[in-house]
């Protein structure tokens, strides 16, 4: 049975930094794609950065480019989002999501598609 928790979330101030973890069991193989997403209350769910497994290549969202880093440890099964120059806009209920097979166009796409997710971390940033 696939699992993703997520953890690493927590309250902030603004300019602060966050990293979230994520580890993922019940599946030996290498993931084609990960990724981090996330919901405020009131809007819909989008796409923060997404993961492709060869070569490791990342994308993100241009909120967060050059603030937030996206990582994975395939030894330790964990997949990582380094949050840095946090705003009060990046509030949301942080999700990881992992997909088993899918192209990296799919993957670059940081559509909210995939089909395991994890139950999501809160993340609050105050001005």
């Amino acid at each position: 049975q696939v699992q993703l928790v997520e953890s690493g979330g927590g309250s902030v101030q603004a300019g602060g930094s966050l990293r979230l973890s994520c580890v993922a069991s019940g599946y030996t193989y290498s993931w084609s794609c990960m990724g981090w997403f996330r919901q405020a209350p009131g809007k819909e769910r989008e796409g923060v950065a997404t993961i492709y497994t060869s070569p490791g290549r990342t994308y993100y969202a241009d909120s967060v480019k050059g603030r937030f880093t996206i990582s994975r440890d395939n030894a330790k099964n964990t997949l990582y989002l380094q949050m840095n120059s946090l705003k009060p806009e990046d509030t949301a209920v942080y999700y990881c999501a992992a997909e088993r097979v899918a192209s990296e166009g799919w993957c670059a796409g940081l559509r909210p598609t995939l089909y395991y997710w994890g139950q999501g971390t809160q993340v609050t940033v105050s001005s």
